[in-house]
């Protein structure tokens, strides 16, 4: 019998995806426009996404410039990222606003590498999740005589080798980030 791993490799994807979008968000040596992405502005009453209410751009290593499309959203944009807490300066001009990033200190760095690697427990958490849904099911198959008892292993090991791939690009992408954080 052939297991179907269609919904266990899409949540494989998902976590792999998840991932990526938050170490995106890990602030690095340089600013990215990803950075702002978890920003959300009160634009006319709804809270959306900051790209909703203007484009981001790099000015330089450690700037952002955030050209809006209202200037009336200048004051909402500017709250925005201050309550986002992310440790910038912000300024405003004829142009737009400027987001700085100040440079990264070792004591800064140390917390961004935390920081991503509670990111990456919590992406390892939903895989042992997904993988832990998918042995019940393994076992219910086999208790109602849907899988034998060498298909059941044979499929369980299947899973296991899935879920050590996933790790290890996992760890991969920790690794790659952590090179940026110490640059």
């Amino acid at each position: 019998m052939t297991y179907d791993f269609k919904h266990f490799d899409t949540k494989l994807t998902e976590a792999k995806e998840w991932l990526v979008r938050e170490f995106a968000a890990v602030r690095t040596g340089r600013a990215t426009p990803a950075l702002l992405d978890m920003v959300h502005v009160e634009s006319y009453g709804t809270r959306v996404p900051l790209v909703q209410v203007g484009s981001v751009g790099n000015e330089d290593a450690r700037t952002l410039r955030i050209t809006l499309w209202d200037k009336g959203q200048i004051k909402a944009v500017e709250k925005a990222i201050t309550d986002a807490n992310l440790g910038v300066s912000v300024m405003s001009d004829d142009k737009g606003i400027r987001v700085i990033f100040p440079e990264l200190t070792s004591d800064r760095r140390v917390q961004l590498m935390k920081l991503a690697k509670a990111k990456l427990e919590e992406s390892r958490v939903a895989v042992r999740k997904a993988r832990d849904e998918v042995m019940k099911d393994i076992e219910a198959k086999e208790k109602e005589g849907e899988m034998s008892e060498d298909d059941k292993f044979r499929v369980k090991e299947d899973v296991q080798k899935r879920v050590d791939l996933a790790n290890r690009g996992f760890d991969e992408m920790l690794t790659k980030k952590e090179a940026e954080i110490q640059l």
